[in-house]
């Protein structure tokens, strides 16, 4: 079973990881390596069968392999799970464990906080290896980085879709309010946005929604809100046969992670007059962020801002594509991805002899 889910995906590597010490269950995927070492954050989630766990860590290494392309850094695409509740399973020791598969890896794999993990537990693993970023001290939480490429790439999207990019008075409903969820509905109420909010803790809800202005409803409600733009904030495979005919938006642009269950749902959404952002394109500043950290001189905050603002340029330049060849924008930003991976594998047929061993 795992290696026909490799073969269909494309996957390269995948490392099931456990610590008895610990209790550690880790899954590491490594899809491609072709633009070089694979680097994803380390999530960490209650999954309910490993099964699920597996496909989870799967999908989202894929999805960084067509980030890391298009968002032009020189990264492969990889991605870790940890099998546990984030609420009550962290301790120092677990990430440690974790942090010693990372560096057998050899830099094959470079890990970072995701969701259910942060720069803190980061900082445990950074004891074991030096395979990993956004560390504190460094890079640090990339949420505000992400939230803000969201940020800018709706801004675009809004010009397409109505000739305006102007946010007052638009209707934005945001599906999840964690680190980066958050941090969207503060630029988007400081733009003039009005928002409609969810969150699967309602505390968490209505302290965003104190903060700043917004109504609450329910997490399933939040499909049928009649608004401007959807933000998916959340988990992935939120946009389904069961969702997409309950959306009441002209815009589906969002940070969280493979939000079409399948290729598909894409179709659909460009069926009903739904403009998508895709959302490996639209996230991307967080990983933007964290590989700053390899640029000239170590992390530098203004240059890695800099360039998670271009994410505006990207969405245009994919949306344009789209228009043009009459294809889905989740078609086009392949397309732009594949791409370069290709142009990539062509020069690196070439013998370089700083390669050898």
């Amino acid at each position: 079973m795992v290696f026909a889910k490799m073969e269909a995906m494309g996957h390269e590597q995948v490392v099931f990881c456990y610590d008895r010490a610990t209790g550690l269950k880790a899954i590491i995927a490594i899809h491609d390596t072709t633009l070089g070492p694979a680097l994803g954050g380390c999530r960490m989630w209650p999954y309910a069968s490993e099964e699920e766990a597996l496909v989870d860590a799967l999908r989202l290494a894929r999805g960084m392999t067509y980030k890391h392309a298009a968002m032009g850094l020189n990264f492969g695409g990889g991605k870790s799970v940890i099998i546990g509740d984030p609420r009550r399973d962290k301790s120092e020791m677990l990430f440690r464990a974790f942090g010693q598969f990372v560096d057998s890896l050899g830099g094959r794999y470079i890990t970072a906080e995701d969701v259910g993990t942060a720069a803190e537990d980061m900082a445990y693993v950074a004891m074991e290896t030096r395979h990993v970023v956004g560390l504190p001290g460094r890079s640090g939480d990339p949420s505000p980085a992400t939230a803000y490429g969201v940020f800018r790439g709706i801004k675009a999207c809004l010009g397409e879709a109505f000739g305006d990019e102007s946010f007052q008075g638009r209707v934005v409903a945001i599906q999840g309010l964690g680190h980066v969820g958050a941090q969207l509905a503060r630029l988007l109420h400081e733009a003039g946005a009005r928002l409609v909010v969810t969150d699967i803790d309602p505390e968490r809800a209505q302290r965003v929604a104190a903060e700043f202005g917004a109504q609450v409803v329910p997490p399933d409600a939040i499909y049928d809100v009649e608004c401007d733009v959807f933000a998916p904030c959340a988990l992935g495979a939120i946009l389904n046969d069961d969702t997409i005919p309950r959306l009441r938006c002209r815009i589906v642009a969002g940070s969280a992670n493979n939000q079409l269950a399948e290729p598909r749902h894409g179709e659909e959404l460009a069926r009903r007059g739904i403009l998508y952002a895709p959302d490996y394109v639209i996230n991307g500043g967080g990983v933007i962020h964290v590989a700053d950290e390899y640029g000239p001189g170590g992390y530098d905050r203004d240059r890695a801002f800099a360039r998670v603002a271009t994410i505006y340029d990207k969405v245009k330049a994919i949306l344009a594509m789209a228009r043009e060849q009459g294809i889905t924008t989740a078609e086009a930003a392949d397309r732009l991805a594949e791409q370069r991976i290709r142009a990539i594998a062509q020069l690196r047929r070439l013998h370089m002899p700083s390669r050898l061993p």
